[in-house]
């Protein structure tokens, strides 16, 4: 006599069962993960975007005189406080050419980080 058998063993169903529980596992371990970087993203873009205002500031004001970078705000300066992130700057002493670093800080979940954008401004 045959027999058919049609359906899934006991234990199919456990092994099915323990494989689909480490596929969820994985899955909730991905999205932490995503979220976290998702995070430090946000405050890394936060971060250069304040360092870019900040030179663009800088470079308006080297040009707001005539002759150019004779203006007393074209000076090193901070810290500033905005949005979660510090910033200062400093620009290098009269001459042809000034040198300007943005410095940024910000906390992520490690610690706090420091950011450089470093540029010149033709005098």
């Amino acid at each position: 006599m045959k027999h058919a058998s049609s359906g899934f063993t006991l234990v199919e169903a456990l092994v099915a069962v323990v494989v689909l529980g480490v596929g969820i596992i994985a899955l909730v371990s991905a999205s932490a993960s995503v979220t976290r970087m998702i995070g430090r993203g946000k405050m890394e873009t936060r971060a250069a975007e304040v360092a870019s205002e900040r030179m663009a500031i800088l470079r308006s004001t080297a040009g707001s005189t005539s002759p150019r970078c004779q203006s007393t705000a074209l000076a090193s300066g901070g810290p500033v406080i905005s949005g979660g992130v510090t910033e200062r700057w400093e620009v290098s002493a009269p001459d042809s050419v000034r040198q300007v670093t943005v410095s940024v800080t910000y906390l992520t979940v490690r610690g706090l980080r420091t950011a450089k954008l470093q540029s010149s401004i033709a005098c």
